[in-house]
């Protein structure tokens, strides 16, 4: 058998790991195909999709380009860059593609409704950017909260002027029964958590005394009937209990405005037991694509967004863990000079959103590979650091490790760098798709992270993306 024909059987042992959701094993068999014929541009089609399934855009814009080199009518590889370049907002990029994919199939109904639906949001990010204003007000101007009144037939907790353990059980039972909680009380917890979250440093840093505990959970994702399941197996959070929440609550899963509010309950309720961490998706832009702004409408209202999102800007973006685990959403930094010092001098009031470059946009973005070094993105956004980066940040820092989520991993954790970098991911069977473990990271006393695997759970039939109204990312 020729490198020819043996691609063509690894091409399809590809495929078939593709079709049974087996993302890392289908590029390793396309990558296995492409080393032995570089020429077939189906070949990169494939492995690119597979990486907009591991939301690895920049691979596949790259994969994707490559494809079109090989064959420039190669309507397939215009399809998935214009994909991969709406995934990371790069609207205008995905625009000239679509229209491509039209041109070359003007009977593709399909393709006709995302170039229409893509020339909207650019339309949009335009009108945006024309009304935007630097120094815009407040959301929380003018809330007149207290005069606000609970309807007679509001048939849940009532809430006063403090969070209380017995609203949280009765806000659980509610969002498992697929009932909200009022307007006012809403508003309640997001101003309420704004404000504590807004005094507390950007590095938050913090011990686990003698007799406590803290788990560390990475991405949830609107997942939370999954949230619920970490709760069962590992215990709620009390005084002595602490949970740090490591960013991404929101977007992709369609209950994120239950699992915000019910994070943000326990913050209220135990300021100093429970903490979070901010994320790439507790960002504007993220929210308008990928969910969580059309669920606030949806159930409750555009002013509920705006109010989350002016809270989510004030967030914290680490938490230092007994001076020994630098946790923070996405990772390291471009400069080595960078320390932790730098992070606590770093004022996020001042920068609502990540931005394009910068400490945040780093702290939200970055991802861990496995040389040594710094690379481009695999997403297309942020960058990536390599083992000696981590090992140097660890030593000069005095730091044991680094504990970051961000990433789907298989197993729901994975110890990477020599045991310095920690990723874990707490949204199992992420978007009902990818067959991965969802974990968390349990810390005691002794500073030993004891790691917990854990399956999803079934759930409504409310499919992921619901609330991405009208969004291309919903319609893909």
């Amino acid at each position: 058998m020729g490198a020819k024909e043996e691609s063509v059987d690894l091409k399809a042992q590809g495929n078939k790991y593709f079709a049974s959701h087996e993302w890392l094993n289908a590029i390793d068999y396309y990558t296995k195909a492409i080393d032995l014929y570089d020429q077939d541009p189906l070949y990169y089609c494939n492995r690119a999709q597979a990486n907009i399934k591991l939301e690895q855009y920049g691979y596949a814009i790259a994969d994707a380009t490559k494809a079109i080199k090989l064959d420039s009518k190669c309507v397939k590889a215009y399809y998935r860059r214009a994909c991969a370049n709406t995934a990371i907002l790069q609207s205008r990029e995905a625009l000239k593609d679509f229209k491509t994919v039209v041109r070359l199939e003007p009977r593709n109904q399909d393709a006709k409704l995302k170039l229409a639906e893509c020339e909207k949001i650019v339309k949009k990010i335009e009108f945006m950017r024309a009304i935007e204003v630097d120094d815009e007000p407040s959301a929380f101007e003018g809330l007149d909260i207290d005069s606000m009144a609970v309807d007679k037939n509001y048939d849940g907790a009532e809430l006063g002027k403090e969070m209380t353990q017995e609203f949280i059980d009765d806000m659980i039972t509610r969002f498992k029964n697929g009932k909200k909680l009022h307007r006012k009380y809403v508003y309640q917890i997001i101003a309420a958590v704004r404000k504590i979250v807004y005094d507390e440093p950007t590095m938050v840093e913090m011990e686990v005394p003698e007799g406590h505990k803290l788990t560390v959970c990475g991405d949830t994702h609107g997942q939370y009937f999954d949230l619920m399941e970490i709760f069962r197996l590992n215990g709620f959070p009390t005084e002595s209990h602490y949970y740090l929440f490591n960013g991404d609550f929101v977007d992709r899963g369609s209950w994120s405005t239950e699992i915000a509010l019910l994070l943000y309950a326990y913050k209220w309720l135990r300021p100093n037991a429970f903490f979070l961490n901010r994320g790439n998706h507790e960002t504007d832009d993220m929210n308008r694509v990928y969910g969580f702004e059309g669920e606030c409408k949806a159930k409750y209202s555009e002013k509920v967004f705006k109010l989350f999102s002016e809270s989510f800007s004030a967030l914290p973006l680490a938490t230092l863990i007994g001076k020994k685990y630098f946790t923070l959403h996405g990772g390291l930094f471009s400069d080595d000079k960078t320390t932790l010092d730098d992070v606590r001098k770093l004022n996020r009031h001042q920068q609502r959103q990540p931005g394009q470059s910068g400490l945040m946009m780093e702290m939200l973005w970055t991802d861990p590979q496995t040389m040594p070094g710094r690379g481009p993105s695999k997403r297309g956004v942020g960058l990536q650091f390599g083992p000696d980066v981590t090992k140097r940040f660890c030593e000069s820092n005095g730091l044991e490790a680094v504990i970051r989520s961000h990433e789907v991993r298989m197993e729901g954790y994975e110890v990477e760098h020599g045991g310095r970098c920690i990723t874990v991911f707490s949204a199992p069977k992420y978007c009902d798709s990818t067959e991965n473990k969802g974990a968390y990271i349990n810390i005691g006393p002794d500073y030993q992270l004891n790691f917990h695997k854990f399956d999803a759970v079934p759930h409504p039939d409310i499919k992921p993306m619901a609330y991405a109204q009208n969004s291309l990312m919903s319609m893909m």
